[in-house]
């Protein structure tokens, strides 16, 4: 069995029978390297395959002659890793699997793991083993709080969780082992193909051994960063008010999604290029993401500064006292010790403020993306936002190829508030049809208003009613494109946007297009989305 279905409009679920079904696709589209073909996402039953939009219905086309590798999976190296099996879900598990909970610990302990394959965070493995005791359902509840280092069951996978996150699955234990370690080569320590040993340990939180792989480089300190030197030859923003949420953000981690990292970057893209235009900046450069307004930088030096994305008024105060205008995606001249104050979001929910010369913070994974699901940012700080009293340091324009400054071309789109209702292109797929016909119907039809709780992870939307399952069964982990509508067992969508993870089981019945992505990272909370559907034509399923 094959079926190659639409997911979004640059990219393709492949589903085959079973796992080394799977395993052996993956190797396959990996040796082939199809035209077009950007990036592949093997998951338990399936391969996303990220395409070149204008060669999705070739790359289709291509898939379904394609023979499967013969070869077994590859094994890597073997790894151990001790865990404190006093997981509170251990008692319900082995009471579902009819074992005592030491006959469960025996048998995940003395079991042979390997990892089938990566997603959801960075670093985090599914383990697949040759007992066929584990074989056990998510929780009908998903925690809000999974701590790091849990071990956990669900299907037929372990695993580890390498941060703490939301999360489904059943814990049975913790370790202290560093499953995750940019600074490590490679960064993971379960990396497709390692086979794993799990080794009972009695440790506490209080008497805990070194924790496994861990990064030997010195702490940094998580207050203020400040600069060396004379203050008037250092270029840098201070925050003196970071408001809801302020974060650096470039265009992301491209081609990284076998690592269990989504690209993450820029919610609003087009936004970011705009600001980045106007100060004379490549679109590549790194900017600052402010989420509803109200912050106020301070500049070290002088520069130029322009905003873009949502329409939330700013004020440029000089330390004469005269006030200036920002107008969106304009150039304006700042000079030492003047503040950008920014009000609140009358439209759209994000605003990029972007310097001239590149924000002089070490890259994590070659970027300064952050990425609040994976926990990635810069070397020195992570995911964590910008505080009071935080300096950002700048480079001057020679370090980013600096262009001329100069305001958009076109005007800015006019962004969403709420109580709007915003149009959505969708492609159905990959998953509509776990969804009966008047599931499907309600989704198109209905108006879905946009909750406090959405985030950079995704939209979560609440409707009249939830949709309506046609297959009830759980569905194994696949690939998540950005924009995928997922449906978990609550019955409302949730729209993935760019900090994402990467697999996900929940069905995806749709996926919002490309272009309209910026959008929807632009929609408020109390606004309501339509979805809208669009034909992409990749010679239907087979």
């Amino acid at each position: 069995m094959r079926r190659v279905l639409p997911a979004g409009d640059r990219a393709l679920l492949v589903e085959v029978a079973d796992l080394a079904a799977a395993e052996r696709l993956h190797a396959a589209l990996a040796a082939a390297e199809l035209p077009g073909v950007e990036e592949l996402v093997p998951a338990a039953r399936t391969v996303l395959v990220r395409c070149d939009p204008r060669r999705v219905a070739e790359v289709a086309t291509a898939i379904r002659s394609l023979p499967l590798a013969a070869s077994a999976p590859v094994v890597g190296r073997e790894v151990e890793i001790a865990v404190a099996y006093d997981g509170e879900d251990l008692p319900e598990v082995a009471a579902y699997l009819g074992v005592s909970a030491a006959e469960l610990v025996r048998r995940h302990t003395g079991a042979r793991w390997r990892v089938a394959f990566t997603g959801f965070a960075p670093g985090f493995g599914y383990l697949v083993c040759d007992d066929p005791l584990f074989d056990v359902p998510r929780r009908s509840a998903p925690r809000t709080r999974v701590p790091r280092g849990a071990v956990a069951l669900a299907g037929p996978y372990s695993g580890v969780y390498p941060r703490e996150s939301p999360g489904g699955w059943q814990l049975v234990g913790r370790t202290h082992a560093e499953l995750w370690d940019a600074d490590r080569e490679p960064p993971a320590l379960l990396a497709p193909g390692t086979v794993v040993r799990f080794a009972a340990a009695g440790f506490t939180v209080a008497g805990a051994p070194p924790r496994a792989g861990a990064s030997s480089r010195p702490a940094v300190a998580t207050g203020a960063v400040d600069l060396p030197g004379d203050r008037s030859t250092a270029p840098a923003i201070e925050v003196v008010d970071p408001g809801l949420q302020l974060l650096v953000q470039d265009l992301g981690r491209v081609g990284r999604a076998s690592l269990g990292v989504a690209e993450s970057g820029a919610a609003d893209r087009r936004a970011h290029r705009a600001a980045q235009r106007a100060v004379g900046n490549p679109p590549e450069a790194a900017a600052l993401e402010l989420l509803a307004g109200g912050a106020t930088l301070r500049f070290r030096g002088a520069g130029v500064v322009a905003r873009a994305g949502a329409d939330l008024g700013a004020t440029l105060v000089h330390r004469d006292g005269t006030t200036e205008a920002v107008p969106c995606e304009t150039p304006v001249a700042v000079h030492d010790g003047d503040e950008l104050v920014a009000g609140w979001a009358g439209r759209g929910l994000r605003s990029v403020i972007a310097v001239r010369g590149a924000i002089a913070l070490a890259p994590e994974l070659a970027s300064l993306a952050t990425d609040t699901l994976a926990g990635l940012g810069s070397r020195e700080r992570g995911a964590a936002p910008r505080r009071a009293g935080d300096v950002v340091p700048l480079r001057g324009p020679a370090a980013v190829r600096a262009a001329v400054a100069r305001p958009s071309l076109a005007p800015p789109p006019r962004l969403p508030a709420a109580g709007e209702t915003v149009v959505l292109r969708v492609v159905l797929g990959p998953r509509d049809d776990w969804f009966t016909g008047d599931g499907v119907r309600r989704f198109l039809e209905d108006e879905w208003t946009v909750t406090p709780r959405s985030d950079r992870v995704g939209i979560r939307l609440e409707g009249a009613r939830a949709l309506e399952r046609a297959v009830t069964a759980e569905l194994p982990s696949e690939g998540m494109a950005a924009g995928a509508v997922q449906v978990p067992p609550h019955g409302h969508p949730v729209v993935l946007l760019r900090d994402r993870p990467v697999t996900g089981g929940y069905p995806v019945i749709a996926c919002v297009v490309t272009d309209d992505l910026d959008l929807a990272a632009q929609t408020p909370p109390g606004a309501r989305i339509r979805f809208r559907p669009t034909a992409l034509d990749v010679g239907g399923p087979f």
